[in-house]
């Protein structure tokens, strides 16, 4: 017999597999993932998850296709937050400290609790990358906040409101617009698909049948 453990999804109890993790578990238990499920392996952000553990006073975040499932955990999703999004022209947007002060200014507002460090799923040193953006060091915060899946659970228990994934998005993309070396082989591709180069052979390869492009995948030569 499968081993089970208890598990209280939105309120209500359900037995499921010992170390499924919380998405499988809410999948056993009959929740049809529609939102909420993306990737499955913890790089689409789509599966914020807060939960807390019987006996447990703290309030846990995760992504519910990476951690464990556990006896006794109560768990409710975040398939949605509604983070703040500034529009901006890449091409007219400067790395300085003022577009941080026009987009985001309640980045000045941060009180140094660091519950979005805290929190972070990816284990990200956020509110050190957030001090990076208020000094306008982008290259230092677009490194730091490289690895951010936007899953937004940061922002949802900060309490100065910030948008800590979508400043972090920003610095990087200034970053790689306005600091960043040229990436040589980059731009000689980029002009390569401009002139046409291979749609041909997008072309032969969209008419093979799937199971075979499955298998051109799986066994691609993968650059170290």
């Amino acid at each position: 017999m499968e081993d089970k453990i208890n598990v209280f999804i939105f309120g209500k109890k359900y037995e499921v597999p010992a170390g499924a993790t919380i998405m499988s578990a809410m999948e056993y238990a009959g929740y049809k993932l529609v939102r909420g499920c993306g990737c499955r392996c913890g790089f689409c952000g789509a599966c914020a998850t807060i939960y807390r553990v019987k006996g447990d006073k703290e309030l846990k975040t995760a992504l519910a296709c990476q951690e464990q499932a556990m006896d006794n955990m109560y768990i409710a999703t975040l398939p949605f937050f509604p983070l703040v999004k500034q529009p901006f022209d890449i091409e007219t947007a400067r790395p300085d400290e003022r577009i941080i002060m026009q987009l985001y200014p309640e980045v000045y507002s941060c009180i140094g609790c660091n519950a979005c460090t805290k929190s972070c799923a990816q284990e990200l040193n956020t509110m050190q990358y957030i001090a990076y953006a208020q000094r306008g060091e982008y290259e230092k915060c677009a490194k730091e906040s490289f690895d951010c899946v936007m899953c937004g659970i940061c922002s949802s228990r900060c309490p100065a409101g910030i948008s800590h994934p979508q400043v972090g998005l920003l610095t990087r993309r200034l970053y790689g617009k306005y600091i960043a070396s040229p990436s040589e082989h980059v731009e000689r591709r980029v002009e390569e698909i401009e002139k046409g180069n291979f749609e041909s052979l997008i072309e032969e390869l969209m008419n093979r049948p799937i199971d075979e492009i499955k298998e051109l995948y799986n066994n691609r030569e993968i650059e170290k």
